[in-house]
């Protein structure tokens, strides 16, 4: 089957296959894979309202025993550059947050296997007391399996525990490629895909959502990209626990995997339009603006993505392997606007709170912090 044939079914809102997949991988018409990415955009998305968060992520510590080799960020356990962030300055950022209309707190962090589940809990309910209008989207599964590891309860146990004491939603970072053959190379310690899944998948038993992530570029093929958004769409049929996906590319700089050439913008987006196609039960993908750059993630708005994500004012994880791209909310209207679009202040769930109409800026604006 043709490349025209796979996208002209896909529009027409029939599945493509993971061999559709792949054919639209080895093809080099990046406008042709955009444009059908950005009409299946409008099916979903009809108005021409680009949505963003005000948030902040937080990392709270750097402590990992998981060392994967694609990151800059970690520390070892007991390392003298390690720490733990104290509770009184998570709750100074939480302010900052709250200072400039922000909502949402993605707090995040390495694999601490001396932390366990009353540290999170006693955390979570400290924050709420003291901010209960602030979303908590933290917590990715690998730092969830940590917890039920050394607190010696399941993943849906913690992630109950958790909730109870003011989780309200899982990002899905970690997720990488979902296949071990990638996996096993990279990152041998990490969770594995069944793991990450049945995180994800458990958030929403306990009342939660999430998101799904993809990360290219550790020289997988693409066969394996196929096989990780077959498994994502898979979950998303039986669960329904995405309401977002958000993929981006290896930043190899500063890494144990500086040798890999880095991909480029090209590779992004095609990327982000196949993901698009392909995944045709989420509703919502994410510009990574923050990886690629303002201009690249403007250019994402018109091959499949309806979002330009958290302003992020923190950001420490891609800021350690050389990539820093800065926006604030005044910045992000502006590039919202200039790819057409009408830009709108969302929450966590895609809930509007506020559209920007005309030239209407932001009253409080940041400058963002590492």
């Amino acid at each position: 089957m043709s490349v025209d044939e796979i996208l002209e079914r896909a529009v027409n809102g029939d599945r493509i296959s993971m061999a559709d997949a792949v054919k639209l991988y080895e093809s080099d018409d990046l406008e042709k894979l955009g444009k059908a990415a950005d009409t299946i955009m409008k099916k979903w998305h009809p108005d021409p309202v680009t949505t963003f968060v005000i948030g902040r992520n937080v990392n709270y510590t750097n402590f990992c025993d998981t060392y994967c080799s694609f990151c800059a960020f970690y520390r070892p356990p007991n390392s003298k550059e390690g720490y733990v962030l104290d509770d009184e300055v998570i709750f100074s950022k939480i302010q900052e947050t709250l200072d400039v209309g922000g909502t949402e707190i993605l707090m995040q962090g390495g694999t601490n296997p001396n932390l366990k589940l009353d540290y999170y809990t006693n955390l979570l309910k400290g924050i709420k007391e003291r901010f209960p209008d602030i979303w908590m989207h933290s917590f990715s599964p690998a730092e969830i399996w940590k917890i039920a590891d050394v607190s010696g309860i399941t993943v849906e146990e913690v992630l109950r525990e958790l909730h109870e004491a003011g989780l309200d939603s899982m990002p899905g970072g970690g997720a990488e490629i979902l296949t071990e053959e990638t996996r096993l190379r990279v990152s041998r310690l990490k969770v594995t895909w069944e793991q990450w899944m049945e995180a994800m998948t458990a958030s929403k038993k306990v009342g939660m959502f999430g998101s799904a992530t993809m990360v290219i570029g550790f020289g997988e093929s693409f066969e394996e990209r196929a096989l990780h958004l077959q498994r994502v769409r898979d979950a998303q049929d039986e669960t329904e626990c995405f309401t977002a996906f958000i993929s981006w590319l290896l930043q190899p700089e500063n890494t144990g995997l500086k040798r890999l050439k880095k991909l480029t913008k090209e590779d992004y987006l095609k990327n982000v339009a196949i993901s698009r196609i392909f995944l045709d039960n989420i509703p919502n993908f994410q510009s990574s603006w923050v990886t690629m750059g303002p201009e690249v993630g403007k250019q994402s708005l018109h091959f499949g993505c309806n979002d330009f994500g958290s302003t992020m004012m923190e950001e420490n994880v891609v800021s350690a392997a050389n990539t820093t791209h800065k926006v604030n909310t005044n910045l992000t209207l502006r590039l919202i606007r200039e790819a057409g679009k009408i830009p709108a202040q969302r929450t966590t769930g895609y809930d509007i709170l506020r559209v920007f109409d005309g030239e209407e800026t932001a009253e409080k604006d940041f400058i963002m912090q590492n």
